[in-house]
This record gives C-alpha cells, sequence and structure tokens, in this order.
C-alpha cells in the first residue's frame, strides 16, 4: 500500500502492516536489533506487535531511555511490564552527560546529551544494527517524511506503526485490552521528560498532541533527529 492508502486502511490492516515490517526486519536483523519502549501509548503499541511477531514473547531487547526526570509514573509502568511480559530490559542513561547540563535550562544542549547520546552510546555498546521505534507520521512535523526502514548512521532505524494516528493508538489498546500509564487518565497526551511536559488542553484527537512537550524542544527536533534522536 501506498502511504496515503495505508493511512486510510482499517485498524486491522494496519496492524498487518506493521507485523510485515518487523517480521521483515528480524529476517533481516535476526540477533543484531532491539526495540525501544519509552513507557508510553505508542511503544507500548509497538512492544506488543513485537510480542505477538515473537508470538507471545517479545523476541528482541528492550531500550529505555532513562533521562532520570521521567515521571515516576512512567518508571513504574515501564518496570511493570518488564516484570510482566518478560522483557529483556536494557535501560540506558547518558551519566556524564548529567554532569555538563542543567535539566531543563538549555533544552537542545540536555535533550542531545541525556537523549541523543545515550541511544547512540547503547546502540555502539551492543552492537546493534537496528533499533525500532514507536514514531508515527502524524504525531510531529519532523517525522511526516519518515520511511518503514530509515539509514542512520551505523544503523538502520525500523518504524513499524508509522502510519497510525493518535486514535488508531488508543484503539489498539482498547481492542487488545492492554494496561497504559496512568498519566493518560489525567489530561497527557504526549509524555517527555518531567519538567519538560504539561497536560493538554484539547482531547485526543484534535490539534497538535505533542502541545504539553517543551515547544523549544519541537522546533528543533529535525535537528535532534538528525543526531539519532526518535
Amino acid at each position: 500500500m501506498a502511504n496515503e492508502e495505508i493511512k486510510r486502511a482499517s485498524l486491522e490492516e494496519k496492524e498487518a502492516k506493521s507485523l510485515e515490517i518487523i517480521g521483515e526486519a528480524l529476517k533481516r536483523f535476526d540477533g543484531e536489533m532491539a526495540t525501544t519502549f519509552t513507557g508510553g501509548k505508542d511503544s507500548l503499541v509497538l512492544l506488543h506487535l513485537f510480542k505477538r511477531a515473537g508470538e507471545g514473547k517479545v523476541p528482541v531487547p528492550v531500550l529505555n531511555l532513562d533521562t532520570t526526570v521521567k515521571f515516576k509514573e512512567v518508571i513504574a509502568f515501564r518496570d511493570r511490564m518488564a516484570r510482566e511480559w518478560d522483557l529483556d530490559l536494557i535501560i540506558t542513561t547518558n551519566h556524564e552527560g548529567l554532569k555538563q547540563v542543567e535539566i531543563a535550562k538549555d533544552r537542545e544542549k540536555c535533550c542531545h546529551l541525556l537523549k541523543t547520546e545515550a541511544i547512540n552510546m547503547a546502540i555502539e555498546k551492543h552492537g546493534w544494527k537496528a533499533l525500532a521505534t514507536g514514531v508515527r507520521w502524524d504525531e510531529q512535523p519532523a517525522r511526516e517524511g519518515e520511511e518503514y526502514f530509515s539509514e542512520r548512521p551505523g544503523h538502520t532505524r525500523i518504524q513499524p506503526i508509522l502510519h497510525f494516528s493518535e486514535l488508531d493508538i488508543w484503539a489498539y489498546i482498547e481492542k487488545y485490552d492492554l494496561p497504559y500509564c496512568e498519566l493518560y487518565d489525567q489530561g497527557y497526551r504526549s509524555l517527555g521528560c518531567e519538567p519538560c511536559t504539561v497536560k493538554s488542553t484539547q482531547p485526543r484527537g484534535v490539534g497538535y498532541e505533542r502541545e504539553g512537550r517543551s515547544q523549544e524542544k519541537e522546533k528543533i527536533m529535525d535537528q535532534l533527529r538528525e543526531l539519532g534522536y526518535f
């Protein structure tokens, strides 16, 4: 299906496309890839799709990026899912970077050191040739032109749920009765670091999904992604 066609497809067709991408990735990068889990709704769906592809067990390591200033509810949910789904969870933190920044003051430097650098460190340390993420076309303008398999310095970025919308994500969570972080029921639509995330003023599916994120960071998303961010 072409990009515009898959965007208009049914949820079942979108699931099938995602599973096809994951299946191809597992064949191409057997034993040399990981997927990501932030504790948020999108990576939850990605993780469940990997679990389905692995016939009940997520078949690859699961990378979590910990900046040390995530919501405690997100961390608790991450740990719960690691236990309940028996994840091979790998947590990456740039401890040296933490010594060089004042959290949330210089957001470009902060995000680069605590997120981008931490991701790249983990990829290099574990020798992964591919990393799957839960980014979506409609979530952020910098992601609109993304492809399912996207070459990055030193690895391939795999993005199996690009074609899901925000409402598709919630429909999937409801369909499979998946647990999710409690913050979504408290008015948050997109979860980042606690100092840079506030509740949304609009309901799901309306307006800009990431309005609760630091808009200073949103403006430089292209730069951050060129360096290796999601």
